[in-house]
């Protein structure tokens, strides 16, 4: 694997140590905080190759519906 040396400041490394836990590298703790963010539609792709059952698809909609129906978490259109 290829490695490229970087320079940040002080501030920068506390902040960036902060988020560091034992067996973890700064380059896992920048890839976890900065890599892919979940977005619906990665969720779409992984709902369809997860092959779930009907029953856990149709306990989904039921969550999503009974979501919908309470104001305090439906979003807006």
């Amino acid at each position: 694997m290829a490695v490229k040396t970087i320079t940040i400041d002080m501030e920068a490394y506390e902040l960036l140590s902060r988020h560091k836990r034992d067996g973890l590298s700064f380059s896992e703790v920048i890839k976890k905080h900065f890599g892919p963010q979940p977005t619906a539609g990665r969720f779409r792709e992984l709902v369809r190759s997860a092959r779930l059952s009907e029953a856990t698809l149709d306990a989904v909609d039921q969550q999503v519906s009974a979501r919908r129906k309470d104001p305090a978490r439906a979003a807006r259109r």
